[in-house]
């Protein structure tokens, strides 16, 4: 495990802090507006998040998914490298914001870092489309991608990794066990990037009670969010393994990396899922950042470069790229 920040980091990441929780104060939490005007502000640029950079290289493709056709956002590496691999790539944005093309800018950085072609999922969103509508799209696309037709359609042969952040982080899980769980699919992908990923939808001890303090996340965000997704489910349905993948059993997961921040309020969902999955017998890698908010590598903080590096190395190394 790795944890601590120099203390310069630490002393920009306490300063950038101060302003995103004045900045927040200024505009309505996004649990008091209709999801589609979250949508439309932060495509816009309008909120806490920088507006997003649509890079050139960027193609969709469209496959048949579990309700239709259903995209997927393909950043390759720079024009002078070699590809060699492919990152399935799960968004966050609590299953109800958020899209597959607003993070543009750090999945290129990604497939630049390690050789990786990226493919990233634009699964529905709550609360139209709430549970199991976004964790069925991932599934599919996780297993249209294993598939002949998608190494074709991608072109790219090498090993396979997948990840995500945030509610990204869940889908990214959940996409892991039902290929093992549904298809007895083991082994696909050689690597998982976990971060800051909502773990357990019943709520951690973190959850609970970290409060009414926002910072990207509070508690009653947390809760808004949960309840776009899983309208109607009580908090014990919430701890089926499918919704909740900190209760299934994790045998047969590839080696994985945890991302996370000591002022996020999704910190015990990490420390958590780390712990089970290194119990269950698998390599893990534990990032821990001093005071990091949640959705900082979305963010504009020195400490989220660093941690991008790490979890970019760790992915080289894990899969000999």
């Amino acid at each position: 495990m790795t944890t601590g920040n120099s203390p310069e980091l630490l002393e920009q990441t306490r300063a950038f802090n101060a302003e995103l929780e004045r900045l927040l104060a200024t505009i309505p939490a996004v649990n008091t507006v209709a999801p589609e005007e979250s949508r439309r502000a932060r495509r816009e640029g309008l909120g806490v998040f920088p507006a997003p950079v649509f890079v050139p290289e960027a193609r969709w493709l469209e496959i048949e998914g579990p309700a239709g056709p259903m995209r997927l956002r393909v950043i390759a590496p720079a024009p002078e490298q070699q590809p060699s691999g492919v990152f399935l790539h799960l968004h966050g944005g609590g299953w109800t914001v958020s899209a597959s093309d607003l993070q543009d800018r750090r999945l290129q950085r990604l497939a630049r870092d390690t050789g990786m072609t990226v493919v990233s999922v634009e699964y529905r969103l709550a609360p139209e489309h709430p549970y199991p509508a976004g964790p069925d799209d991932c599934e599919a696309a996780a297993l249209w991608l294993i598939g002949d037709v998608g190494r074709s359609a991608i072109g790219v042969e090498g090993p396979l990794a997948i990840g995500g952040d945030s509610a990204g982080g869940h889908l990214a899980a959940c996409s892991l066990l039902r290929l093992r769980d549904r298809h007895g699919i083991t082994g696909a992908f050689g690597a998982a990037v976990f971060q800051y990923g909502a773990f357990d939808l019943s709520m951690t001890p973190s959850q609970r009670l970290w409060g009414e303090r926002n910072l990207i996340l509070s508690s009653p965000i947390i809760t808004w969010f949960a309840d776009q997704f899983l309208p109607g489910v009580d908090q014990e349905r919430r701890r089926d393994p499918d919704i909740s993948p900190l209760y299934a059993g994790l045998s047969e997961m590839p080696p994985a990396i945890f991302t996370v921040g000591t002022a996020d309020p999704l910190l015990d969902d990490s420390l958590f899922m780390e712990a089970r999955w290194r119990a269950a017998g698998h390599a893990t890698e534990l990032q821990v950042w001093d005071e990091a908010p949640h959705g900082f590598l979305s963010l504009p903080m020195a400490v989220s470069a660093v941690a991008l590096a790490a979890e970019h190395d760790f992915l080289v190394r894990t899969l000999g790229l």
